[in-house]
């Protein structure tokens, strides 16, 4: 797969140049943007891991995002971003609420152990943070089923996250698919993009074969698709975001796209930034403004 609609290219293409090389767009930014084909907002939602800001403190996460202007997040058990322990869960639920943040899924979420109290446990921590979607990170397919009892008891949605050819379960979301064709619908995916091209699997085509049982998605871009550690921002390597985009459309997709950025633990802010501008700027070319 190639990237057609590079980052330079539409730098060069569209109204939105300076915005997408320097600072997230707002909403007017957007609203003035050159548009192409349907000027119809259309059904595309960003949103962010809470991973990428895994050696930041919860304050410190919500502080960037409102440097993002992005209100939805994917949290994760890492730092304070969204505890296990029930009081403190409730605390960093105040202060989401308190920040204007929606919590919309959570994981990567480990299901380990094939018993109902550590299932159970699980589906209740998603279920007292209001969240309806748990990305799940290699569930053994012997657990499925005493995972398919809890999705049906809690009406919550399982993402099973793909993770590469170094993932002896589910390389790819095609692997994901084969898996749970035959569960209950809520069972489905969370396509991690750059997974899922480093396992040899074009995620335009991925995104259509899972259909109605993609989840989640997992944004991120690489220069090379045999390269884990060739992370860079969106827009700056290989990835086909634009035909992305356009396949989650075509499939009427109701989920988030949250932004993955696994690279300068650090210091990630200035790649998360271009990242999100160039997403914005690319949906804003495909006439979506992109809400939050």
């Amino acid at each position: 797969m190639t990237n057609t609609f590079s980052r330079r290219n539409f730098v060069r293409s569209t109204a939105l140049s300076a915005a997408a090389c320097a600072a997230p767009l707002t909403r007017s930014a957007l609203a003035q943007a050159t548009r192409i084909g349907s000027a119809q907002p259309l059904p595309i939602r960003l949103g962010i891991a809470s991973y990428t800001f895994r050696n930041f403190t919860r304050a410190q996460t919500i502080a960037f995002m409102r440097q993002l202007n992005i209100k939805s997040l994917n949290a994760k058990d890492v730092k304070d971003h969204l505890p296990t322990d029930a009081a403190a869960e409730a605390q960093a639920l105040a202060d989401y609420t308190a920040a204007g943040i929606k919590l919309h899924a959570a994981g990567a979420i480990y299901f380990a152990k094939d018993e109902d109290d550590d299932v159970h446990a699980k589906f209740e921590y998603c279920k007292r943070a209001g969240i309806n979607v748990i990305v799940a990170g290699d569930p053994a397919p012997a657990t499925l089923p005493r995972i398919e009892k809890f999705v049906k008891q809690y009406d919550i949605k399982i993402a099973i996250h793909n993770h590469g050819p170094e993932d002896k379960i589910f390389p790819s979301p095609l692997d994901v698919l084969k898996a749970v064709s035959k569960m209950d619908g809520r069972i489905g995916c969370c396509i991690d993009v750059g997974h899922c091209v480093r396992a040899g699997t074009d995620v335009v085509q991925a995104i259509h074969a899972a259909g109605p049982r993609l989840f989640n998605m997992h944004m991120k871009d690489l220069t090379s698709f045999d390269a884990k550690e060739s992370q860079v921002a969106v827009g700056d390597g290989k990835m086909p975001v634009r035909e992305i985009f356009a396949a989650l459309i075509k499939i009427g997709y109701p989920g988030f796209v949250d932004l993955e950025y696994e690279v300068h633990g650090d210091d990630p802010m200035p790649g998360v930034t271009t990242s999100f501008a160039y997403m914005r700027g690319v949906l804003a070319g495909m006439g979506n403004a992109a809400p939050a």
